[in-house]
């Protein structure tokens, strides 16, 4: 007998199936056997339904009643996670006792595991952020979860037992780095203990019950060789960034939402010589740089008073006053542009950030957008101008419809003609390979044999790039291959 039986024969719920039971049986003895074969069905469903009903009544009894005896304590901060879970786990064991379930030692054991994760954990979610193949969980009110898999979504059988339940799971998550969620302020972006990004958006403006959506990240951060692996970068693609990163050029990471832009952002940092001061500015602290010298700084939203917020531009503001060899903002998304661009330009060489667009001509005209956000009345050319002489190298990230996400273009800033901002592409995705037969596209980044201008500066500075960089086959200098 299952647990969920159980619980409901403990209820005397138990004479349904008994009744239920012989019809079948009796069904060969005569003609008119039908039609109670008919009729078995409804009672069958309302018994299914029933121990489904009592467990979920078991589960919500037992934590009303933990929450009122652990009473302040679930919020106390002087008591680190394990030592809240030993209590708690205590704490469920002697409710569990209380409502005399008939439980083997192994559905107790079960059940009590499921009830911490819940007061403790992510509920129903805690399963899935704790599957490496899951890579982003999408919670569209209680009852439909929906997860990405190798670059496809599907819907799980997860669900939360009510809205209330999902509410508790945002309020942990968000109350842990210190962001609110209320009628007041509906929407809020935070993070998890790895760095998995959450947003969550509440009634009224989510129309149809509370939204949660968590990217979860890797664990052990994703390096060169595992963008290589999966198709991402070329080994030739991955040799020239490393040399715009050594060389000190301003790159912008380009690509829609979801594309990979922080992934790629972190490798990049991953190439910045360890002797060099790194401040990393974002919204919710995402990068995982592995450098020691890493002063990472993250906005602040208003408090319930409107008052108090800082944003993404004061913080680039008090970064150039740290004495930074490289600041990596996370992405520019407004009047931070501005003065990114001017820090680029005033001898803070090699910084990096990302930006949201479909290519690296929409790149140029987004950090126009972002720039003129600024409230600065500037005319257009010289936004373009200083953008020109900023700005070296931007890197296109796209997810394709096999859910693969790959760098389509490796594009130069040359400089202004005219009125526009001239670009020459090093690289381009090669689309004309086709697709095989699992639909997945054959075609790599190849380089477009066009020299970029600013491998002079490599020259000045003594660093190497194989001729094969650029279309000429030679044996492998650097470590990728």
């Amino acid at each position: 007998m299952t647990l969920a039986a159980r619980l409901a024969a403990a209820q005397g719920r138990h004479s349904a199936p008994e009744t239920v039971t012989p019809a079948p049986l009796a069904a060969p003895a005569a003609p008119a056997a039908p039609q109670p074969a008919a009729a078995a069905p409804a009672p069958r469903t309302a018994t299914v339904a029933a121990p489904t009903d009592a467990l979920a009544r078991l589960k919500d009894r037992v934590v009303k009643a933990l929450f009122e005896r652990m009473g302040g304590r679930m919020n106390d901060p002087s008591l680190s996670e394990e030592q809240l879970r030993v209590i708690v786990l205590g704490e469920l064991d002697e409710v569990v006792d209380e409502e005399k379930v008939p439980l083997s030692a192994e559905e107790r054991q079960r059940l009590t595991a499921t009830l911490a994760d819940d007061v403790l954990g992510f509920g129903p979610l805690q399963r899935l952020l704790e599957d490496p193949t899951v890579t982003e969980i999408m919670c569209n009110g209680p009852e439909m979860v929906y997860v990405e898999q190798g670059g496809k979504l599907l819907r799980t059988g997860a669900r939360f037992t009510s809205e209330e339940h999902l509410r508790r799971v945002i309020d942990r998550i968000v109350s842990r780095v210190g962001r609110r969620i209320d009628e007041s302020s509906p929407l809020v972006d935070a993070r998890l203990a790895d760095g998995s990004r959450v947003n969550a958006i509440i009634p009224p403006l989510a129309f149809s019950g509370s939204t949660l959506t968590i990217r979860k990240f890797s664990k052990d951060p994703f390096g060169v060789d595992d963008l290589i692996g999966f198709g991402t970068l070329s080994p030739e693609m991955a040799e020239l960034l490393h040399a715009c990163v050594e060389a000190r050029l301003n790159i912008i990471v380009s690509g829609g939402t979801g594309t990979g832009k922080t992934t790629l952002l972190n490798v990049l940092s991953s190439f910045i010589p360890d002797d060099e001061r790194i401040v990393t500015i974002e919204d919710a602290v995402e990068l995982q740089l592995q450098q020691d010298h890493v002063v990472r700084l993250e906005s602040r939203p208003p408090n319930i008073e409107g008052k108090g917020a800082v944003t993404i531009r004061d913080l680039v503001r008090n970064s150039l006053r740290m004495r930074p060899d490289r600041i990596v903002v996370g992405e520019c998304r407004g009047g931070e542009s501005l003065d990114m661009l001017q820090a680029m330009n005033t001898g803070h060489d090699g910084s990096l950030s990302t930006v949201h667009a479909n290519s690296p001509r929409d790149a140029i005209a987004r950090l126009e957008t972002l720039v003129l956000m600024a409230g600065m009345d500037l005319p257009l050319r010289a936004i373009r101008e200083q953008i020109a002489s900023a700005v070296d190298v931007v890197v296109q990230l796209t997810r394709l419809r096999d859910g693969t996400r790959r760098v389509t273009h490796v594009t130069e800033v040359q400089g202004m003609e005219g009125e526009t901002v001239t670009l020459q592409d090093a690289f381009l995705f090669d689309y004309s390979a086709g697709v095989d037969a699992a639909g997945r596209f054959l075609g790599k980044p190849v380089p477009t044999g066009v020299r970029p201008r600013f491998t002079d500066r490599f020259a000045e500075l003594g660093i190497a790039l194989s001729p094969r960089v650029f279309g000429v086959a030679e044996a492998p200098r650097r470590g990728w291959s």
